[in-house]
C-alpha cells in the first residue's frame, strides 16, 4: 500500500465546484438568482416556502420542514462522514437508513448545483429542534437552558453545512438574509441573520465565496444591483473571494460569477426575468 498522493495532473483534471454564501437584505433578489443557473441541473432546497418570486422556474425542488429532515437530506446528498460513529448523524448507518427511504443516490447524478434557501430559516428549524434535546435542559433542575441549546445549535449547523460543503462534484449555494446592526458606539455594521452567533462567525471560513447582493450607486447617483465580493469593501458588507478572480463589484448573475470563480467561460441560459437593465 502506497501513500495516496494525488498528482498535479489528477488534481488539475478534477471537476471544479464552488461553495458560496449569497446574502442580502429581504427583497434584494437573492432567490431569483436561481434563474441564472441551469434549471435542469439545479436542485432547489426550499426551507422557507419562499418560492413566490420563482413560481415559473422549471427546476426540481425539495422542501425539508424540520431539522432532522434536513440532516437526512444532507447525508443523502453528501454521503456518509468517515469520522462519524455509528450512532451519530451522517454516519454510514445514518446514510444506509436514509437510502432505505429515498432510494439510490445515483438519482442525484443529474444535478451539479444545490441551491439552499435559506440558512436564516434553517437556523430557526435547527434551534427549535435543539431546544427539545437533553443538552438544552439544566442537569440540576431539568429546566430549559438556552446556553445548552445555543451551544448545540452551533455544533449542529456547522457540522451539517461543513459536511455538505465537502461534496466535491457539486456547487453548493447557501442563501441568507443580511441584517444591519449598530454597536455600543452607534457604529453601523452588517452580519448574517442567523440564530446564535457561532454559525454566522464560522461559516465564512468554511466557504469559498461570500457574496453580498446589494443596491449600490453609480458615480452619477443612479442605483443598481451588484455583487460585492471582497472582504475589504467600502460598504462594510460581509464578503470574501477565495478564488482571487473576481472584481470588487460583479454583475448580479450567479451563473457567470461561478464560472469566473472557476476560470471558465459561462455558458448559462438566462431566464427572461433576468434579462433586464440592473438599474432600479
Amino acid at each position: 500500500m502506497s501513500l495516496p498522493i494525488i498528482s498535479a495532473e489528477q488534481r488539475l483534471n478534477e471537476k471544479r465546484c464552488a461553495k458560496i454564501a449569497l446574502i442580502g437584505i429581504p427583497g434584494s433578489g437573492k432567490t431569483s438568482q436561481i434563474r441564472t443557473l441551469n434549471s435542469q441541473t439545479t436542485l432547489f432546497v426550499d426551507t422557507e416556502a419562499g418560492d413566490l418570486a420563482i413560481l415559473d422556474w422549471p427546476g426540481d425542488t425539495l422542501r425539508p420542514r424540520t431539522w432532522p429532515e434536513f440532516r437526512d437530506l444532507v447525508v443523502f446528498l453528501a454521503g456518509p462522514m468517515p469520522t462519524a460513529l455509528p450512532e451519530q448523524a451522517f454516519s454510514a448507518a445514518h446514510f444506509q437508513h436514509v437510502c432505505g427511504q429515498y432510494g439510490d443516490p445515483a438519482q442525484l447524478a443529474k444535478y451539479d448545483t444545490y441551491f439552499v434557501d435559506s440558512l436564516t430559516v434553517l437556523s430557526r428549524l435547527c434551534f427549535a429542534w435543539c431546544k427539545t434535546q437533553p443538552q438544552a435542559l439544566s442537569e440540576k433542575t431539568g429546566k430549559p437552558d438556552n446556553r445548552g441549546a445555543y451551544g448545540l445549535l452551533g455544533t449542529e449547523m456547522i457540522t451539517a453545512l461543513t459536511h455538505l460543503q465537502h461534496v466535491r462534484d457539486k456547487h453548493v449555494i447557501y442563501v441568507a438574509i443580511l441584517e444591519e446592526k449598530t454597536d455600543d458606539f452607534n457604529r453601523r455594521y452588517y452580519q448574517l441573520q442567523l440564530e446564535g452567533a457561532k454559525t454566522a462567525l464560522e461559516l465564512p471560513g468554511v466557504l469559498d465565496e461570500v457574496i453580498t447582493l446589494a443596491i449600490l450607486k453609480a458615480d452619477d447617483g443612479t442605483p443598481y444591483r451588484g455583487f460585492v465580493t471582497r472582504a475589504d469593501n467600502a460598504y462594510g458588507y460581509p464578503s470574501k473571494d477565495r478564488s482571487g478572480r473576481l472584481d470588487a463589484i460583479e454583475e448580479p448573475h450567479l451563473g457567470r460569477l461561478i464560472a469566473k470563480c472557476l476560470g471558465q467561460n459561462a455558458c448559462v441560459p438566462q431566464h427572461p426575468a433576468i434579462q433586464q437593465n440592473p438599474t432600479i
